[in-house]
């Protein structure tokens, strides 16, 4: 086997685990019951997806191009750094939007009937 189909089996391997993790996070999103859980699931599932996959891009453009490929690692740099942000703050605004109540996270306005 020569180093090239080694490494078409890696970056193959990438691929599919990136895949895999970038699918769960996406059903995270889909499955979750509220706001907050639903927010978890892609935050992290698919930041490890988009990572193995800048991976595999990598790997594959450092091999079959002319050197080593590094506007892939600024992309995941980029990513690792707004994806937890902008969850964050996501969870904030929707923290601030919601009142806790006896019954669990509810609308200002339903709180203000009570």
């Amino acid at each position: 086997m020569s180093t090239i189909s080694w490494v078409e089996a890696v970056v193959a391997a990438l691929v599919v685990i990136g895949a895999v993790f970038t699918l769960i996070g996406s059903l995270g999103l889909l499955r979750m019951p509220d706001f907050f859980t639903r927010l978890h699931g892609p935050s992290k599932a698919t930041t490890i997806g988009i990572g193995s996959l800048l991976l595999a891009s990598a790997l594959f453009m450092s091999c079959r191009g002319g050197g080593l490929s590094l506007h892939e690692f600024l992309i995941s740099l980029f990513i690792a750094i707004t994806s937890p942000v902008g969850s964050h703050l996501l969870a904030k605004a929707a923290r601030h939007r919601r009142l806790r109540g006896a019954e669990g996270w509810v609308e200002p306005d339903q709180a203000r009937n009570r």
